[in-house]
């Protein structure tokens, strides 16, 4: 593919916590450049939560400059409510993804965990200590969304995306 170097920022969605992490990948090797977690206080409203989502969100795009999104897939587990936040929190992510035009790549948590570990039933754990090998770090990222972001990253750069065979 070539020596351009590619920057994705991962996100793993959430209203209480959205996990975010910026990997470049230049000539084979993952650099993680940034990494955290936007939070919102339960004590807001919905409506300002994601507007401190979106600001936030804005920011971390503007200072990083990310050619590439990769967003895990919205998986509705048993309890509605947080499946709507989550959602909610997905549409904002996307929202600044379309703004600032970035593609975006969505991938389902078993795909990610795949294309990190190797397996698709790994724990968080697993995940989060391929994602501190591969990424060189000294340490897990902290908390557990910044590493699964890292991994939503990570994946996305590891992955040959349809249209990249095409052009080929």
């Amino acid at each position: 593919m070539g020596s351009q170097p590619r920057r994705a920022i991962g996100i793993d969605p959430g209203t209480a916590r959205l996990g975010y992490a910026v990997v470049e990948s230049r000539a084979g090797a993952l650099t993680l450049l940034a990494c955290g977690c936007i939070t919102t206080p339960p004590s807001l409203s919905m409506p300002q939560r994601l507007q401190r989502i979106y600001d936030e969100m804005s920011r971390v795009i503007q200072t990083h400059a990310p050619g590439e999104m990769a967003v895990e897939e919205l998986f509705f587990a048993k309890n509605v409510t947080t499946a709507v936040a989550v959602g909610q929190a997905r549409g904002v992510a996307l929202l600044v993804a379309a703004q600032s035009e970035i593609p975006v790549s969505e991938y389902k948590p078993m795909q990610v965990k795949q294309a990190v570990h190797g397996y698709g039933l790994a724990t968080k754990a697993q995940v989060g200590e391929m994602v501190r090998v591969l990424l060189r770090l000294d340490a897990i990222p902290t908390p557990d969304d910044a590493a699964d972001a890292a991994a939503i990253a990570i994946c996305h750069l590891n992955t040959l995306a349809p249209e990249r065979l095409m052009s080929r």
